[in-house]
């Protein structure tokens, strides 16, 4: 069985109910084991136990909040061993120009130079789902969709252990 790890922070909660969302469409895929967890109670080296990883973030002045970039700071001691896994982000935000594809891109540079595999979507939001406030049904929608696609790019890839 391949394993997910939806993985986020949240002050407000927004970030938290897409994470949630995230994990429905993931867990949609058969044979596939989602877990979602607060950065807080994810160290990083935890990640070694997943075959894919989906990351969330509210965005801070256009970035990533500190704890998900914590987290890949804390990644380094593990460089390389990441690669092949599959990946993605998602984000919330106050307000429509408030930055949130620069903290999804952020995020998936740091996947990227991790040798992760990530796939963006012709439909929707090309490089991750966004939500500006609380998610609304078409945030709804599409993190169920991002789910769905990793679960299907992580049994595809045939990542291993």
């Amino acid at each position: 069985m391949k394993k997910i790890a939806v993985v986020y922070y949240s002050k407000t909660g927004n970030t938290r109910a897409m994470a949630e969302l995230v994990a429905e469409g993931a867990a949609m895929e058969p044979d596939v084991q989602v877990d979602v967890k607060a950065v807080e109670d994810f160290p990083a080296k935890m990640a070694l136990d997943y075959d894919g990883l989906i990351l969330g973030s509210p965005t801070y002045y256009g970035s990533m909040a500190f704890q998900i970039k914590k987290f890949f700071d804390d990644s380094v001691a593990f460089h390389g061993k990441l690669s092949g896994k599959a990946g993605g982000a998602f984000s919330s935000a106050a307000n429509i120009g408030g930055g949130n594809e620069t903290t999804i891109c952020g995020i998936l540079n740091a996947m990227l130079i991790h040798g992760m595999i990530v796939q963006g979507t012709p439909n929707g939001d090309h490089y991750g789902v966004v939500s500006i406030g609380e998610p609304d049904n078409r945030v709804e929608k599409q993190c169920r969709e991002l789910g769905k696609r990793v679960a299907a790019l992580v049994k595809a890839a045939g990542n291993k252990k």
